[in-house]
């Protein structure tokens, strides 16, 4: 069957009461109905690196990420897809029986391997790199959350689909690059927040910066909010949960809760407190 990605994915206006008194009106843009095993910005990130990785003759996808990566999964069900064999290097040690994301990357045909978490946290380093490419071949290599200046021109895609004038687009930020290229393509006036998904997220504003710099432009209308982590990444608390069980009730929408439902708690949040000025027009990326 012929991969047939929805794109643009659609996007729908949110009436919910909670936000009446700030005077936000709240958009979906339902990138998660992208498809249904590469969503949302997983296959904004991943679209442009295939096309180069076939360009340029790799065979092999190589791509780091944790136990519980969308990522993996996404980039295992990619290769299924278009023909490239997958790698999975995995943060940490094997837990057997394989949790659902890897079992999935497996049954998609990813071989996975694990790198201990010091050695992770160097994986970058040209020696880390070029021991891989000793082991593998000559794969084509993808960062951790897919984040590269290709995936930035495929994440920059993402504001000239909404057919209307708005304020404010805010998106899960886990790697930095999705926000990275959405910001890229605002037009004057239009801001974008990423919401970390991660305790101590600050790092990612310079990890922004660095994206951006790498793809060629930067720019400075964009900011992180790191108050809605709810203890770090993958973490998830009884309020969280009650959140994210209310809006399904409300609103028939099923929020991720590593990332999606933290940036919308936070939105609710801030038009609680009075951040946004009164009509702004909010559009709410649902990566899936």
């Amino acid at each position: 069957m012929a991969f047939e990605p929805r794109v643009p994915s659609p996007v729908t206006e949110l009436a919910d009461e909670r936000l009446a008194p700030s005077g936000v009106r709240l958009y979906l843009k339902r990138d998660d109905l992208i498809h249904p095993e590469i969503p949302g910005n997983k296959w904004r990130k991943l679209k442009y690196n295939l096309a180069a990785a076939s360009e340029h003759g790799h065979h092999t996808l190589l791509t780091f990420g944790g136990a519980y990566s969308n990522h993996v999964r996404a980039t295992a069900a990619a290769g299924h897809h278009f023909g490239f064999s997958t790698i999975g290097v995995i943060r940490g040690e094997e837990h057997l029986p394989l949790n659902p994301v890897l079992a999935y990357a497996v049954e998609r045909g990813m071989r996975l391997v694990y790198m201990d978490r010091a050695t992770y946290r160097t994986k970058t380093d040209p020696s880390v790199v070029e021991d891989l490419r000793r082991r593998f071949g000559e794969v084509y290599l993808m960062p951790e959350g897919g984040s590269n200046a290709l995936a930035l021109r495929g994440c920059s895609e993402l504001p000239p689909e909404i057919p209307f004038s708005y304020d404010l687009i805010c998106c899960a930020s886990g790697t930095g690059g999705t926000l990275a290229g959405i910001a890229l393509s605002l037009a004057e006036g239009q801001r974008a927040i990423g919401f970390s998904a991660l305790k101590g997220g600050e790092f990612l504003r310079d990890e922004v910066r660095r994206l951006q710099a790498e793809y060629g432009r930067v720019t400075d209308n964009w900011s992180i909010d790191t108050a809605y982590h709810f203890g770090g990444y993958a973490r998830r608390t009884a309020e969280l949960d009650d959140f994210v069980r209310d809006f399904g009730e409300r609103h028939a929408v099923t929020l991720d809760r590593i990332y999606v439902a933290k940036m919308m708690y936070g939105i609710f949040a801030l038009a609680r407190q009075g951040q946004f000025s009164h009509g702004t027009v909010i559009v709410a990326v649902v990566t899936g």
